[in-house]
């Protein structure tokens, strides 16, 4: 028998995920904070007058390729929407201050014909156990580190740098990969809560889990606050938030993707990968991410 959640709110969700994401952005529920549905439908298509929502990676591309969009424009307009969703949501821990700067280089890069890769301006979110080498803190929604600055990034940033991605910001996670989501069964809420980013809502119902733990990735991407995400799985981390936030999400084979500058639980089990809106956008992420090295894992196994 399942547990009624005690926090549930009495509100009608239904809608279709278009009118949700790119109208209304929250339907009912963003009646509760004051005025917010005005600000999200003046920021959710805005991006050059290029309507950005539920585009995939290839009709960006695309558009910044015919000159409809630039990385800046869009960049700039996912801020916007995380500024408007996110102390809703509770999706992103933190936004890179150099987002924009890193989109308009990218931008003068295209205009001279010089394309990194498949993700050449394109803004993505990573899950904050992933270490980044920027003015972004590394901490696993935790506390216990809190201003923690890491001084080289993870190989598979390192390698979505290279094709072009912009880190666009840390997503919210189960604390420490989950370490502290055993509490699920007596706290509802604790799936995909950490100390510094709170409890991930759903982008359909407020009232229902993200699941964890990368909650904040695939609640990101479900909700348009990034083009795509990253996270890291032991067991269902990637595909179970995924499967509620109705997006895809994969778990590679333990050894395609480092492991290097992961926070992990397991290191016989971990592996980040690739969630997104659709399946192509997915093995585009998966053809960035996979390492070009022979010795992939965090340690050697027994």
């Amino acid at each position: 028998m399942s547990k009624q959640n005690p926090h549930r709110l009495d509100l009608d969700y239904t809608i279709t995920r278009r009118k949700f994401l790119g109208t209304t952005a929250l339907g009912g529920a963003a009646l509760l904070s004051g005025g917010l549905t005005s600000l999200v439908q003046r920021s959710a298509s805005a991006a050059g007058g290029f309507d950005f929502i539920e585009k995939s990676i290839s009709e960006l591309q695309d558009a910044m390729a015919s000159g409809q969009l630039t990385s800046q424009q869009l960049t700039q307009s996912y801020i916007r929407r995380i500024q408007s969703l996110n102390p809703l949501l509770h999706s992103v821990i933190e936004v890179n201050p150099n987002a924009i700067v890193i989109a308009s280089q990218l931008d003068n890069e295209r205009r001279r014909g010089q394309i990194r890769g498949p993700l050449h301006g394109i803004p993505l979110l990573v899950k904050d156990n992933i270490a980044t080498d920027d003015q972004m803190q590394t901490t696993a929604g935790s506390l216990a580190i809190y201003g923690n600055h890491v001084p080289a990034d993870a190989v598979i940033i390192r390698q979505l740098r290279a094709a072009g991605a912009i880190i666009l910001g840390k997503s919210n996670l189960g604390e420490w990969a989950n370490f502290r989501d055993d509490e699920a069964e007596t706290y509802p809420l604790a799936v995909g809560w950490s100390a510094r980013g709170g409890s991930t809502n759903n982008a359909y119902d407020l009232s229902y889990t993200s699941w964890g733990s990368s909650s904040g990735s695939a609640n990101g991407a479900a909700a348009n606050l990034c083009a795509a995400a990253i996270g890291t799985e032991t067991d269902g981390s990637i595909t179970g938030p995924s499967a509620v936030e109705n997006i895809v999400g994969l778990k590679p084979t333990l050894g395609l993707v480092s492991q290097d500058g992961i926070i992990p639980i397991a290191h016989e089990q971990d592996t980040a990968g690739p969630m997104a809106r659709s399946v192509t956008d997915v093995a585009i992420l998966l053809g960035v991410l996979q390492s070009p090295f022979g010795e992939v894992l965090g340690h050697q196994l027994p």
